[in-house]
């Protein structure tokens, strides 16, 4: 079995993107809030899935930015109304009750909300698994 992260390495590196040292940071801030998290390229960006279910996955269009989407899968789901998450830092943008965005314009946002994106990322996978 090919290691995982290693393609997802190749995939940013062989990408067209402005911001990819800012991607490499936020890959690294993702997984940090679980270690069990298992990073593949899905919808041509880093996806991050716990037990084959896939919970965050990155935007990198357009590519003045990057995005992280917090979600519960492809599809909606039949618990969508009643599923609710707090989320603290206000960082995530809602659509529904079970998908959000955050964006990140610039490097500086990425390093001075690392501990929140982590804890973000660790209170999502724990309420979504």
């Amino acid at each position: 079995m090919a290691d995982q992260t290693t393609d997802v390495t190749t995939f940013v590196e062989r990408l067209t993107h402005n911001r990819k040292d800012d991607i490499n940071a936020l890959r690294r801030i993702v997984l940090a809030g679980n270690p069990s998290l298992t990073e593949s390229v899905k919808w041509n960006a880093p996806s991050y899935s716990i037990d084959g279910d896939h919970r965050l996955t990155f935007r990198l269009h357009p590519r003045d930015r990057v995005e992280i989407v917090f979600h519960r899968g492809a599809r909606r789901r039949s618990d969508e109304a009643s599923f609710s998450f707090t989320d603290p830092t206000g960082m995530i943008v809602w659509s529904t009750n079970d998908r959000g965005v955050i964006a990140f314009v610039d490097s500086a946002t990425i390093h001075d909300r690392a501990p929140d994106v982590t804890e973000l990322v660790r209170s999502w996978i724990a309420a979504t698994t």
